[in-house]
């Protein structure tokens, strides 16, 4: 083939636009590969933290030192170079190989060593094993707790040791357990009720008393009230001091591996296993109850241990409240500005504005939440509302409420473009034969119209929904904390309380990867709630994406 003729054949070639679809193709490629490597990447660092590791022992034999005993979880492993090990203090001899093998262990016991977790050279390790009998244990705090079971007692008095230590623990553990829900239920559920009581008393009172209504008739019933509601608490009181008395009474007595015993309260035992004598359904029936515990759970350990499932609560009711606010809002926006307004300049400059909304950094939104709904709005509230409780504010501060506006008002700019183009897409005959047949304008646009433009809607609060579940930095302004002591929705009347603050997955995972004091146990932790909010987001937009089918498929046959 001449030249010329191949010269004219890429000539065609290009002018054809195959390249570009090559070129686009390849670029979608490569970014669902990225993707799913990312997720991948993700789940197995994150899902991982919950398999029972088996626990080394080995012998820790430094240069020109004295050989101790290891016990612990190897973390991480990786290749260092010599001189930067010398380079750190490592006794690391001039002939040694130029790279060595540095690992992370995770020794636990850390108000016996001092920290969780331990940089060794793998070199130094001697006679390394992994014994049936070594114990990890997790407790309510400290962290994790590695040795061997010596003895079980119950009041201080040892009740078995030996081989028959270790089924006694695990039936005492099970009793500890139930008891621990017992208490929970008491504190959290029983007493707090009567609390709730309690305060709805007091502000009663503080209330009459501003309004110089408080007679002696009525001091009498808020006094007959409050002592009923005292009674009840000295009883629940008095059960909760049993329960913490039976929950106090066992112990456990264990060696660690510098040889020294420790005697641990059972109540201040989550869970005891022996990872080391597990078999493979052993250790998946344990990875299940540490999944679900994540799932299910209240923190603890400042956010490294225990579950996130208030973080996920806070996190679905703050979206779900978001749709509430940003539907109607953005939707008669949409409608007026494409069937009512006259399209003139005005209407052209509000929806450039409008569109550049979109592109208005997060936190500046925040802001915003925090200066006109929490300061403005909240203050005026408790002024009107509840003056009983000033100084300390109601509405007056962060809470649920607020939050959910801040995103609303966030994201109400996507949902109107989105609306707007699913209206603008309806032909003009479908109106005009609406009109034709007898229908006002309002019939029209409430029966036909905005049912058509409905899948566009759901269209718009996916892209919403999607970008407000993610957002942390305006609502570290407007009622997100890193702890919540109770969950927004409870027993107690008016049952959601909009002025409480939340936990946020998104928040929950910048203070668990860069606010913890504890950073090597909390990093398994960010990419496992890393993982649980992508899931999250992916579960609120597959439901609004069914929706938004099925919403197609029904008005489908009228857009013909």
């Amino acid at each position: 083939m001449s030249l010329k003729r191949k010269q004219q054949t890429l000539g065609g070639w290009f002018k054809s636009g195959a390249p570009m679809v090559w070129l686009n193709g390849g670029a979608v490629a490569i970014a669902i590969i990225m993707t799913i490597g990312l997720l991948t990447l993700i789940a197995v660092r994150g899902l991982g933290h919950f398999w029972p590791a088996d626990i080394l022992e080995a012998d820790y034999v430094i240069p020109g030192q004295s050989a101790k005993v290891l016990i612990g979880e190897v973390v991480q492993q990786e290749e260092v170079p010599s001189a930067r090990l010398r380079g750190a203090g490592y006794p690391v001899a001039d002939d040694a190989p130029e790279f060595m093998t540095r690992e992370l262990m995770k020794v636990g016991n850390r108000e016996q060593f001092g920290a969780d977790f331990s940089w060794i050279v793998d070199d130094w390790l001697e006679n390394k094993r992994y014994p049936a009998e070594l114990v990890a244990v997790e407790r309510r705090e400290w962290g994790n707790f590695y040795g061997r079971l010596l003895s079980v007692k119950e009041n201080g008095q040892q009740v078995a040791e030996g081989d028959a230590a270790w089924a006694a623990l695990e039936e005492r553990l099970e009793r500890v357990e139930d008891l621990h829900h017992d208490v929970m239920r008491l504190e959290k559920k029983d007493i707090g009720k009567i609390n709730h009581g309690l305060e709805k008393l007091r502000l009663q009172q503080r209330s009459l008393e501003l309004k110089e209504q408080l007679t002696p008739a009525a001091q009498a019933d808020l006094d007959a009230a409050r002592a009923e509601l005292d009674a009840q608490y000295k009883v629940l009181e008095a059960e909760l001091t049993a329960l913490h008395g039976q929950f106090n009474r066992d112990s456990a007595v264990f060696v660690i591996s510098d040889g020294r015993e420790v005697e641990i309260n059972l109540g201040k035992i989550v869970r005891a296993y022996r990872p080391n004598g597990m078999g493979l359904g052993e250790k998946i029936s344990h990875y299940g109850s540490k999944l679900w515990e994540f799932l299910a759970d209240d923190p603890r350990e400042a956010n490294t241990e225990g579950g996130i499932f208030p973080a996920i609560f806070g996190t679905v009711m703050m979206v779900m409240l978001m749709t509430v606010f940003v539907t109607p809002f953005g939707v008669i926006a949409a409608v007026y500005l494409r069937e009512y307004a006259s399209q003139g300049a005005m209407t052209r400059v509000i929806r450039i504005a409008v569109n550049n909304l979109a592109g208005v950094p997060s936190i500046v939104y925040g802001v915003f939440g925090l200066g006109f709904f929490v300061y403005v709005l909240g203050g005026s509230l408790d002024q009107l509302f509840f003056p009983e409780a000033l100084p300390a504010p109601t509405l007056g501060t962060g809470g649920l409420l607020w939050a959910s506006l801040t995103l609303a008002i966030l994201t109400v700019p996507v949902v109107i473009v989105a609306t707007e183009e699913g209206l603008a897409r309806i032909p003009r005959m479908v109106r005009e034969g609406s009109l034709a047949l007898g229908a006002t304008k309002a019939e029209t646009l409430w029966k036909v119209v905005l049912p058509m433009a409905s899948p566009a809607m759901m269209t718009g609060l996916i892209l919403a929904v999607a970008r407000a579940a993610g957002e942390v930095a305006p609502l570290m302004l407007v009622g997100v904390v890193k702890l919540a002591p109770s969950l927004p929705l409870d027993g107690n009347y008016p049952y959601l309380h909009l002025d409480q603050k939340i936990m946020h997955l998104g928040f929950h995972i910048y203070d668990v990867g860069f606010q913890s004091p504890n950073v090597e146990a909390a990093r398994p932790l960010v990419y496992a709630t890393a993982l649980l909010l992508v899931i999250v987001i992916a579960l609120l937009n597959f439901s609004a994406i069914a929706i938004r089918n099925h919403l197609r498929e029904k008005y489908k046959a009228l857009e013909h």
